[in-house]
């Protein structure tokens, strides 16, 4: 991603035009052959996080699956505090944006040790990224593999010792849409600098197209790539995003590494649609489940454009549509991480599951949602998280995931009957017995068809950055809208994500973008905007959404 998280899957328009028969290419190629076994020199072996078969395992042989976020450190440096948030919301792995001085100001040796000692402090795995590299090829700004490479020479001596905790990512993204062949050879030799260097990190590498290999250059050459790390501890990383919009090209792609015993996990995906399409993140998450891959969502906070946001202004209390998918829903972050056994979690040889929860009660029930809370289970390790899920005669469908004992279960039906019930797990994958049930029905459809949340996020002299939180309470989807509404002070729109304006003297009309276009039921989507304004911003008080009146809150 970009530091604006727009993302680069934006491609020229031949592209888009070859990007099918290249795919179907890809598939008639089929799967790829099985990694040849190799000697791997003993003074080279791996001290930590390394390689076996095909999956990144810990130093003691336990099999880890990462399941985390993204984390714009180089960008929000000040903003540290979010490792203890990400891991509290179930992380075990967090992916941390670096910047080596190509591109962006360097981040020094002392505050790379100390990112990795908050990431060991907070129990996460820290993947460590050079932005710098994003685009090569296409964007002229960006730097090298090479460059990189040097960068965490420069590091050594802090990564020295942090086998166990770190996994290096030499560049995020190396390589853009122009001549993606052009990525192998570079890759190979930033892979063999490190290890002349004596880095015994495991590495991860990031495909071209912007991360996506929708021409399958890094999938074609992967064998190859691999066999040129010496030590074998090298895992690919896959970033899905719009040119994943199906369920047969994620499991495809994810499935040919798995067969040929080539590690892989999804490095960065997105949910949202965006003006490239509509990611499938639900085939990603429940494949990378199936197949016992990682998975790192993007990301945390601090994108320009926020619909990537998982969490508003770094704040956890606070997680958007996509941060509530991709911590608490099926297949998510809290229902499926389990915590490196380096610090403790996922303790060997532990059999014993958590005592059945208590049964939840139900609170702050609306048409569309229902807060649940439940007396905490206990467990002779620790209790990691709990499933909520929905019971219907004999059978069950989980319906969210929490790492406390409460959780707001959304995207009911209005005037519907519910019975949900509880499950509590530990670290190990022991599960409990169900908790007992409790029976919800729905409040009929608002009258209201809109809410709206409208704030300035920043101001300075003569203009303001705002944003519009535009809600669907009703119980089904809006397709297509206008918001209508007006300023009393004169302010202006220059500038607008998320939609399109056009201004008559105060009033505002807001058509949407593609990717904003529909708003879920239950759901929501974001407007931000940057505007001219005079000595008072006084906020907009009514709004329209296709001519009837919404809610503020």
């Amino acid at each position: 991603m970009s530091p604006s998280g727009s993302p680069q899957g934006k491609r020229p328009l031949a592209t888009l035009l070859t990007r099918l028969a290249v795919l179907l290419g890809l598939l008639a190629l089929g799967v790829l052959a099985p990694a040849p076994a190799q000697a791997r020199p003993d003074d080279l072996a791996a001290t930590g996080l390394h390689i076996a078969d095909g999956r990144l395992l810990e130093a003691n042989g336990n099999d880890f699956v990462m399941r985390g976020v993204n984390h714009a450190h180089t960008w929000y440096p000040g903003e540290l505090q979010s490792l203890a948030d990400i891991k509290a919301l179930g992380a075990n792995t967090v992916r941390v944006v670096l910047a080596d001085g190509h591109r962006w100001s360097a981040n020094s040796a002392s505050d790379v040790a100390n990112v990795v000692a908050q990431c060991k402090a907070n129990r996460l795995i820290c993947v460590l990224e050079v932005h710098d590299t994003t685009g090569y090829g296409e964007d002229s700004a960006a730097g090298t593999l090479d460059q990189a490479a040097d960068y965490w020479i420069g590091l050594k001596d802090v990564l020295a010792g942090q086998e166990d905790y770190v996994v290096v990512n030499i560049g995020n993204e190396p390589w853009g849409n122009t001549n993606p062949d052009g990525w192998t050879a570079p890759t190979i030799a930033a892979i063999q600098k490190l290890r002349a260097a004596g880095l015994q990190h495991t590495i991860m590498v990031d495909a071209p197209n912007w991360g996506q290999d929708w021409q399958g250059v890094m999938r074609a050459n992967a064998q190859s790539v691999y066999a040129a790390d010496p030590t074998g501890n090298l895992i690919f990383s896959i970033h899905m995003y719009s040119v994943f919009d199906t369920a047969a090209e994620i499991t495809d792609y994810l499935n040919a590494f798995v067969a040929a015993e080539l590690p892989i996990l999804i490095g960065e995906f997105g949910g949202p649609a965006d003006q490239w399409g509509d990611p499938d993140e639900d085939t990603m998450m429940a494949t990378a489940r199936q197949l016992n891959l990682g998975y790192l969502a993007w990301s945390w906070s601090g994108n320009t454009d926020p619909i990537l946001d998982l969490a508003t202004d770094f704040d956890p209390a606070r997680l958007s549509s996509w941060g509530q998918r991709v911590f608490n829903g099926a297949n998510g972050i809290a229902q499926t991480a389990k915590e490196a056994t380096v610090f403790g979690g996922g303790t060997p040889g532990d059999t014993q599951a958590p005592t059945a929860p208590g049964t939840p009660t139900a609170s702050a029930v609306t048409a569309t949602s229902a807060a649940l809370t439940w007396t905490a289970a206990t467990d002779n390790v620790g209790v990691a998280g709990y499933d909520v899920v929905r019971v219907s005669g004999g059978t069950e469908s989980a319906v969210a995931a929490s790492t406390t004992n409460g959780v707001t279960v959304t995207g009911l039906g209005a005037s519907t009957s519910y019975t949900f019930a509880v499950y509590a797990r530990d670290a190990a994958g022991n599960r409990s017995a169900r908790s007992g049930t409790v029976a919800v029905t729905t409040s009929s459809a608002p009258a209201t068809p809109c809410s709206v949340r409208y704030r300035v996020v920043g101001e300075w002299p003569g203009g303001f950055q705002g944003e519009i939180l535009l809600g669907n309470p009703g119980t089904a989807a809006i397709n297509g809208w206008k918001l209508v509404f007006a300023f009393a002070d004169g302010q202006t729109v220059s500038n607008m994500w998320g939609g399109t304006p056009t201004q008559s003297g105060g009033t505002v009309t807001v058509a949407p973008a593609s990717y904003t276009s529909t708003i879920p039921a239950g759901g929501s989507v974001t407007v931000g905007f940057i505007g001219a304004k005079g000595t008072t911003n006084t906020a907009p008080t009514a709004f329209t959404l296709n001519g009837s009146t919404c809610t503020t809150t």
